[in-house]
């Protein structure tokens, strides 16, 4: 049963790897098997060492996905590199907050243009090389926010959902090309971008609260996901948000 879990041979794309999920999951995908293109704005050089203890091979790609200018460039550099791919996740993203009245065009744009916009356009450039060999993988990170609205987070929440609505469609025509799109939906997880949260005492106690288990997640907890998701063990998933998140949305 192993073999089904195994990446050997398979070449990932991971953007937004520096550090927390995108981190977690590429040294993952190396730990499989895979050799790893990182895509980003920051040099991931701690992921970058992660991966060579693993005697995998690991390259950067410097790209600022806010924009969808450079994808196709990311992709062809990836290929370069790497010799094919197999594997994209898209993980990159940011997050505005604000309330609803006071919530900006600029602060909209931005995170629609980074969380949704550059990620359908990454992976159509990805599914070109993919429907070409005739598999594939692509895994969007998702959210709790494809199911709730959120607060404060309108943009996000947006984006959010319209990552699920992608991943559907990208799925149903993809899928007879041998590849298969599927998303994970992270609950609350210990990233740098959770630490005002969990700094927050009232807070952090309303969370654990509604989590079944009792805990934070980690980011390793993610990349158990993306292993999966990547691996033949998936082959007859697609089309999926696989929520990792605790057992809060059961709650």
């Amino acid at each position: 049963m192993t073999i089904s879990f195994s990446l050997a041979g398979k070449a990932a794309l991971v953007t937004g790897a520096n550090t927390g999920i995108g981190q977690a999951i590429a040294v993952a995908l190396a730990e499989a098997g895979a050799d790893v293109a990182l895509a980003g704005r920051s040099e991931p050089a701690e992921t970058l060492r992660m991966i060579g203890a693993t005697g995998r091979k690991a390259v950067s790609i410097a790209a600022d996905l806010s924009t969808i200018e450079p994808v196709d460039r990311v992709i062809d550099e990836a290929v370069n590199a790497l010799g094919r791919i197999d594997i994209l996740v898209n993980n990159a993203g940011i997050i505005r907050r604000n309330d609803l009245a006071d919530f900006t065009e600029e602060d909209w744009d931005a995170v629609v243009d980074t969380n949704l916009k550059s990620l359908f356009f990454l992976s159509q450039a990805a599914a070109r090389h993919m429907a070409a060999q005739g598999s594939g993988k692509i895994i969007n990170i998702a959210s709790l926010l494809s199911f709730q609205g959120g607060v404060r987070v309108p943009s996000y929440a947006a984006a959010k959902s319209g990552v699920a609505g992608v991943t559907k469609a990208m799925a149903n025509e993809l899928a007879s090309k041998g590849v298969q799109v599927n998303a994970i939906a992270p609950g609350y997880i210990q990233t740098n971008n959770t630490a005002a949260l969990q700094a927050d005492e009232t807070r952090n106690r309303q969370i654990l609260e509604r989590i079944p288990t009792g805990r934070w997640g980690s980011p390793e907890d993610i990349a158990g996901a993306a292993v999966f998701l990547a691996s033949p063990a998936s082959d007859y998933v697609t089309g999926h948000i696989l929520a990792v998140d605790g057992g809060w949305l059961a709650r």
